[in-house]
């Protein structure tokens, strides 16, 4: 482990516990392209009432205004604890390179935040799962995927 990797990694320690302090949750999160930071955030779900503002996302959200790109291809991420599943599909989603974390799912679920349960869920079949899905109007719905497979103007992601 390199130093630099160190010291983004305690940013982002200290980024959840001032979380902490500020009334947002425990979790912060540094996104960096070599040496620089890009970006850095916390959890702020309570704050913004908002389910989706964990330290991940708000840092991704972040990383992307400041590079004017979707494609944090090059960059790597520091989160103070594993990413959930929701997070870690925005990982992938923003193409980051590597992912580095301290605290991981067992420690959350210590403290009350159960993502293993959502990553159990993922892994059950559809009709076995906690939350009712069903598929509705697919054969109506697939015209804006064939809308889209004709653009020739189309930025893929």
């Amino acid at each position: 482990m390199e130093n630099k990797q160190i010291e983004l990694m305690r940013r982002a320690i200290r980024l959840s516990e001032e979380s902490v302090r500020n009334g947002g949750g425990p979790f912060g999160a540094v996104i960096a392209k070599g040496d620089e930071i890009i970006a850095e955030a916390s959890n702020s779900v309570t704050i913004d009432n908002d389910p989706t503002a964990h330290a991940e996302v708000n840092c991704i959200r972040k990383a992307t205004r400041h590079l004017g790109t979707f494609d944090l291809s090059g960059c790597d991420i520091y989160t103070s604890c594993e990413p959930c599943p929701m997070c870690l599909g925005a990982i992938y989603w923003a193409h980051l390179d590597h992912i580095y974390y301290a605290n991981d799912r067992k420690d959350a679920a210590k403290i009350g935040f159960d993502d293993d349960f959502i990553y159990q869920e993922i892994a059950l079949p559809i009709e076995k799962r906690n939350k009712t899905m069903m598929r509705l109007l697919g054969t109506e719905a697939i015209e804006a995927f064939r809308m889209w497979e004709r653009n020739d103007k189309k930025t893929e992601y």
